[in-house]
């Protein structure tokens, strides 16, 4: 089964894609002229506003549920694995996709937003799917990648998250008094693999609390956990550097030389160190995925591009930030290994460790002894419980899609148990099969939706335009799609008669990809 994942693997994620997600990035920002730069005051300012009403949640809480996807295991387990095969030097590659990243995420999330509806509750539904419908006209298209999503983050992508949280708690509870060693047999089967069963049955029912209480549920709970689990985490990464100030600027040396193939030890890894700093780049700040415009779609904004700012600011903090934390509290310690594409080992910090949470874990233990193993496997707990549960949204949002925006609740109730299987699943089978999945995931919701925004950038951009436009005139600015010459951007089209109208702006000839069919 390995192989064959490996294989899958290796097609979905080819040079191709690697080179496209950095090439859109790129693309993006000159397109937007770096608003990851200029309009950084205007994301913190959006980011911290906005109301909420009955059909949509607030600018932060959508920010909370984009981030309760972005901040999981690819922050903590997928930095070590990038340190682990592309060196330090992954990590400057990281940095390179999280700031490109920015400006991907501001084009999809706007996007979103544009082209959002209501569903047959009355709640904001969007993402990709609908962009690609209304705004290509291709159904057959939004279905594909609506069913990939379905796939992706109700079956394939959870078992990650469940395997890792398994995984630290067993690293945590082996040799303890309360479990004891995890070596011997329990109930006929091997002891750590009926830990981590146990513990994948009991996120499973804590999921399930969440889940069924429906997309407010799920919003209010990512308000108040994710800010503080993402702070208290960064907070211990600033203590751990302290402790270990005098390896910080080798530290640094290391990661910029490494990322050019500078390095002694580390120059033939050049082109891994690329290849697996936008991987798991993508991974953890998921700009382009496709996964952040679900979340996005369903906040209460009077313009588009609000949405667009905040999310770009998402990736500064799940990048910048709780990713940085994760690498330096790693590299400042000594505690990680690296592989080189031969598998040899060209260092050896926690010889016979898997790369995966056990870095960090060692790497707290190292300067807090007792507490590091436990403090690491609690953050990565909520960093992917909480995406776990954002993942069920996204899930939920395409299946309203295939559905049609009808109430079919047999077909709810079955991707609920499907995902809370998954749990079980990827909690108690071995790492290496649920990152396979994981990835396979990953890379079939990035091609199909990096492709759709290069098409349609277009809207987003006017949208970034008129939204300056706006501002400039001192204006809170509110979205008119038919002056802006956007076609089937209905929700807004009945919306823009109930709004105080901005100064009309110049109509702007639409697009022929924006002319659609619904």
């Amino acid at each position: 089964m390995e192989t064959v994942l490996s294989a899958i693997n290796g097609i979905v994620w080819s040079q191709a894609l690697i080179f496209m997600c950095l090439a859109a990035g790129l693309y993006f920002s000159v397109r937007t002229r770096f608003m990851q730069v200029r309009g950084f005051v205007e994301m913190f300012r959006l980011t911290v506003g906005g109301q909420k009403s009955d059909a949509g949640v607030s600018s932060f809480q959508a920010l909370a549920m984009s981030m309760a996807g972005r901040i999981g295991i690819g922050n903590i387990a997928g930095v070590a694995t990038a340190i682990a095969f592309g060196g330090p030097g992954a990590i400057f590659w990281m940095w390179v996709m999280g700031f490109l990243g920015a400006s991907t995420s501001y084009v999809e999330s706007t996007l979103a937003q544009i082209y959002k509806t209501k569903d047959a509750e009355g709640r904001y539904r969007g993402g990709p799917a609908y962009y690609i419908e209304k705004a290509m006209g291709l159904k057959w298209y939004a279905m594909a990648f609506a069913i990939a999503t379905i796939a992706a983050t109700g079956f394939l992508m959870p078992g990650v998250q469940a395997n890792a949280i398994a995984d630290s708690a067993a690293n945590v509870c082996h040799g303890s008094a309360l479990c004891g060693s995890l070596d011997g047999q329990w109930l006929g089967m091997d002891a750590r693999d009926a830990f981590k069963l146990g513990i994948g049955a009991a996120v499973s029912v804590l999921l399930a609390i969440i889940i069924f209480g429906g997309v407010k549920r799920i919003a209010n709970f990512a308000e108040i956990v994710v800010p503080f689990m993402a702070m208290g985490y960064i907070l211990m990464a600033v203590v751990v550097m302290a402790m270990n100030a005098d390896q910080v600027p080798e530290m640094f040396g290391m990661i910029f030389s490494s990322a050019f193939g500078g390095h002694a030890a580390y120059g033939a890894l050049l082109g891994l160190a690329v290849e697996w700093g936008v991987k798991r780049g993508i991974y953890a700040n998921e700009a382009g995925q496709g996964t952040g415009p679900h979340a996005a779609a369903a906040a209460e904004v009077s313009h588009p591009a609000k949405q667009g700012y905040v999310q770009a600011f998402a990736i500064y903090f799940d990048t910048m930030m709780v990713c940085t934390a994760t690498a330096f509290l790693i590299l400042s310690t000594g505690r990680y290994n690296v592989v080189g594409a031969d598998g040899a080992a060209l260092y050896s910090g926690l010889a016979g460790t898997e790369p995966g949470p056990g870095f960090a874990q060692a790497a707290v233990e190292s300067v807090l002894p007792g507490w590091g193993a436990g403090f690491v496997a609690l953050a990565l707990f909520f960093f992917a419980f909480t995406t776990i549960m954002a993942y069920y949204y996204m899930a939920e949002t395409n299946l309203a899609y295939v559905n049609g925006g009808r109430r079919r609740p047999l077909t709810v109730l079955l991707l609920r148990l499907g995902i809370i299987a998954m749990v079980i699943f990827g909690a108690s089978h071995n790492a290496s099969v649920a990152w396979a999945l994981g990835d396979i995931g990953v890379g079939l919701m990035a091609w199909l939706n990096i492709v759709a925004i290069l098409i349609l950038a277009k809207p987003a951009m006017i949208a970034l335009r008129d939204y300056e436009r706006q501002k400039k005139l001192g204006l809170d600015p509110v979205f008119d799609p038919d002056a802006l010459g956007i076609r089937n951007a209905d929700f807004w089209r009945g919306r823009a008669g109930t709004q105080p109208a901005a100064e009309p702006a110049a109509a702007t000839p639409a697009h022929p990809s924006l002319q659609g069919e619904g």
